[in-house]
Order: structure tokens, then sequence, then C-alpha cells
């Protein structure tokens, strides 16, 4: 096992990358928020600091939506958080990107959601593939949001697919299963955030229930040896982000995180940040923690990559071509 950090860093950084679980609010550079509000926000705050730790989910999510509400003013503030998003996507190597932003967000801003999802494909540079999700909470589909999230998943046509998110504390409302059955014969693509804060039951429901395969996290279904058998018969997703896991206490140590278990028992895992604002984390490091904390080795970190590119809606002479030159990259660091 190649064990020497440079040789890993260096195998990590020439690695072709995909990032499937990423909230765009989540993701504003620290810089833009500078830019904007040098006054308050020139020094970095305890929670971006390596070592800080919610005490719960509420207290991240005030953070994030303070933050989030601090910068994001209309669809301009879009485009430029995404251009800054995918520049540092493309210093990581990342070809592919699937990006969701928050459907409260229509209503904070009053800012119509085919706005802002127009002004973040117009921030996609011509050498990255880019996805856009519509994320929405368990209780979302108020009176003002649910006509709009119901143009969302009909008239769209840009709009990749839709994920449920936030606290998991919240029952799933009657809405939800329907509007997830519609939102399939529209042609979106179904995410689910479960098993994170949750139980292993909200993956089985997303599973069962709302026919999701793309699960967010899914941390919580290590519990439940039936529920890993039928993941991996219904070749259910498990978009993972150790980091956001760690620093969100919902393992209480690295060694609790089931990734390595999950792809022994040959699960379909990926690898992303989910919200770096918050976390002040890269791709880069998530793939580096998974190696260091994690007991990862250049083959396992290969596999994380390669499942990206395997469940990425991209053309199979694409995917072909990146799968190619991950092998590449493996047997080039085996050789030295």
């Amino acid at each position: 096992m190649i064990t020497d950090q440079a040789t890993v860093i260096q195998f990590i950084e020439n690695l072709p990358k995909t990032e499937t679980h990423l909230h765009l609010e989540g993701a504003l550079p620290w810089d833009l928020l500078v830019g904007k509000n040098p006054e308050r926000f020139s020094d970095q705050p305890a929670f971006r600091s390596e070592n800080f730790r919610y005490s719960s989910f509420e207290e991240f999510e005030s953070i994030l939506i303070d933050h989030a509400l601090a910068f994001f003013h209309s669809s301009e503030d879009y485009y430029l958080a995404s251009q800054k998003i995918f520049e540092l996507h493309l210093s990581q190597n990342v070809k592919y990107v699937e990006i969701s932003f928050h459907a409260g967000m229509i209503e904070f801003l009053g800012i119509p959601g085919k706005e802002i999802l127009a002004a973040i494909k117009a921030a996609v540079p011509d050498s990255l593939e880019v996805r856009i999700f519509l994320g929405m909470s368990r209780n979302a589909y108020t009176q003002y949001l649910g006509p709009k999230l119901e143009d969302a998943i009909e008239n769209w046509d840009d709009l990749a697919g839709i994920d449920l998110h936030g606290l998991e504390t919240i029952p799933i409302q009657s809405w939800t299963k329907p509007f997830w059955e519609r939102a399939s014969k529209n042609g979106k693509v179904l995410k689910a955030h479960a098993g994170e804060f949750g139980p292993a039951e909200n993956v089985l429901y997303a599973i069962k229930e709302l026919k999701v395969r793309r699960i967010q996290h899914g941390v919580h279904s290590s519990n439940d040896l039936n529920l890993l058998r039928l993941a991996r018969e219904e070749n259910v997703v498990f978009d993972l982000c150790p980091i956001s896991n760690y620093k969100l206490k919902v393992i209480e140590k690295w060694e609790d995180h089931p990734l390595p278990n999950y792809l022994k028992e040959g699960l379909v895992c990926t690898l992303s940040t989910d919200d770096p604002l918050s976390f002040n984390n890269t791709l880069n490091q998530e793939y580096l923690v998974c190696h260091k904390e994690l007991g990862l080795d250049i083959k396992n970190l290969s596999k994380l990559a390669r499942n990206g590119f395997e469940i990425a809606d991209l053309p199979s002479s694409e995917k072909t071509k990146w799968l190619d030159e991950i092998r590449s990259v493996e047997r080039n660091v085996k050789n030295e």
C-alpha cells in the first residue's frame, strides 16, 4: 500500500473527479463574502477553523442561512458565486458536477427560480459538465412555493432533478410521494437526503416509496444489513461527504464512518464536499481524509472517482475517456 503522503496528494490532484453532492448556497466562496462586506467578513470565523464541530444541525443551518442571505440578493449574485465555484472545480481537475440550489431562496429573495437556474447555467465554463438540481425541504410545499415547485418539474428544461433535504425530524408530508412521482415521469433525477441525522428507515422510505436511487449521505444505513442488501440490489448510489459528517457529528469519530465498509460490501459510493462555506473543505481534501482517516488506499480512492463518472449524466464516450484516464493515473502512481 502506498502511504507516502506527497505521493498520495499528487495522485489525488491528478485524478479526474466528479462532485455529485453540493449545495450552491453552502458552497459560497468566502472571498465573495469578504468582497461584499469586508468589515463584517474580513476575519475567518470560528466555524471555518479546522477543529470546529457543530453542536447540532440547527446551529449549522442557522449559520449557513445567515451567511448566504448576506450575499445572495439577485440572480447576478448566483452567477458570480457559481462562476467562482466552478473555477475551483476546474483547479481540482473536476470534470462533472451536480449542484443544487435551495427552493426556499425563491421565496426569501423574491427571485423567479428560473432566473436563478439560468444564472447558474450561464456561469458554467466550457470545460466542465454541470447538472443543476432544485433542493427542497420536507415542508417546502407551501401555498407560495407549491405552484413554483410544480412549474419547475413541468417546465424547467434545464433542471436535471430534485433533492429532498433539510431536517429529517420533519415528517414526510403527503405532497412528497406524488410530487416525486410526477418529477420522475417528467425525466427528472430523484435525490433525497436520508440517514444523515435520521435513521435507516428514512433511507428505506426514500428507496421504496420515493423511488430514489441517489441517497445523499445515508450514513445510518450501516445499521441495517437488509437495507444495505436492498441498496446493492437496486444500484442505489450513496453520495457521501465525510468531512461534513465529521464536523456535524453525524459520526463521533472517524473510525465510525461507514464508507470503507460500504465499499467492501459492494455499494456504489461517490465523494463530495456538501457545503464548503460551512466546513472550509475542498474535494481534494475529502479524498485525502479518506486516505488518512478512513484508511482507503489508492485502489479505493480510484474506485470513488470511477463511481462518480459511471453514474454521471454523460455520453458513454465521455465516461470512457475519464475512466481510462483514472486507470492511467492509478497505473502511473503504482509504477513510480
